[in-house]
């Protein structure tokens, strides 16, 4: 079985000042210190799996600019295979611009860039290298037709899909009926089923309709809480680790990351969400997105209770 994953996704430069709490709109607040640090939904994820302990492929889109030099460098020192990123000439990289509060909460606005121009023909481009992964991983910082193009391609070959529908937007069963496991958060798993996930009874209940649109696993990641599953036979919470957190920027993307090695692996579906639980935890406990991302040592120390 390959244990390979093909990444589509967005790649940014994130440029995150750390406050008190987050500004209400039109107010103006002093902040502290300004970190920058790579970041990107795609990315994230690719860079989690990575250390994770999958083997990637990331097919993706950046400027030929400073950002995207820094973010190729970056991929390489992670081993991730770089033949597919793109350095675009008509798009600069993108940015995002990140407001991390005391509690860990934050507030992020995001300049696509060249991750609006990750194209179709893109995906064509790296057929083979999805068609020879054990898992694609895909969320939405990129043009859904991208993400269509690549689900479908995947589909086609019988490799399993990770769909994080994120940034929250609607989805058409065309697309879900290519995906094997779906991972929102309580705020879109409402935005794609209108169901209130304020208790267990509302995950079970978005979750089955989520199944019912085609999807063949319901993920709900419900923070620190842990994540509700829901599948042939399982329906339940596999529940989270308690972490002192210090930035909750990427810990949806280091799950989703995680998540992906574990299934490449094998792993049964309990235990695959639990291994992408504690990674999820672990980056938490970090500021910035990929430099939260944490090493598999740190992952099975965590599952060890160490």
């Amino acid at each position: 079985m390959s244990h390979q994953i093909a990444v589509v996704g967005s790649s940014n430069t994130d440029m995150i000042i750390q406050s008190a709490r987050i500004p209400r709109p039109g107010e103006t607040i002093l902040g502290g210190e300004f970190t920058m640090a790579a970041g990107g939904k795609g990315a994230n994820q690719a860079v989690g799996a990575a250390r994770a302990g999958g083997q990637v492929t990331f097919i993706a889109r950046v400027g030929d600019d400073l950002f995207g030099k820094q973010a190729i460098e970056g991929f390489r020192g992670d081993g991730i295979n770089v033949d597919h990123v793109t350095r675009d000439t008509g798009a600069p990289s993108g940015v995002a611009l990140i407001v991390v509060a005391a509690d860990g909460e934050n507030s992020i606005v995001v300049a696509s860039g060249a991750n609006g121009r990750l194209s179709p023909a893109d995906v064509k481009k790296a057929r083979d290298a999805i068609a020879s992964a054990a898992v694609l991983l895909c969320q939405l910082e990129t043009p859904i037709e991208t993400v269509q193009a690549a689900v479908e391609t995947a589909s086609a070959a019988g490799v399993r899909v990770i769909l994080n529908p994120a940034p929250a937007r609607t989805l058409d069963d065309g697309l879900l009926k290519h995906v094997s496991v779906i991972t929102p958060n309580e705020t879109e798993a409402e935005l794609l089923t209108g169901v209130k996930v304020v208790d267990d009874a509302g995950a079970a209940r978005a979750a089955a309709h989520l199944r019912n649109r085609g999807v063949e696993i319901a993920l709900i990641t419900l923070g620190a809480r842990g994540t509700f599953v829901c599948a042939d036979g399982i329906s339940e919470i596999v529940p989270g680790f308690k972490v002192e957190p210090v930035d909750t920027t990427a810990a949806g993307d280091v799950f989703n990351g995680a998540l992906a090695v574990a299934l490449a692996e094998g792993k049964p579906l309990r235990d695959a969400v639990r291994f992408a639980n504690a990674a999820g935890a672990l980056s938490v406990t970090k500021l910035g997105a990929q430099p939260s991302a944490p090493k598999r040592a740190e992952i099975e120390a965590l599952l060890a209770g160490k």
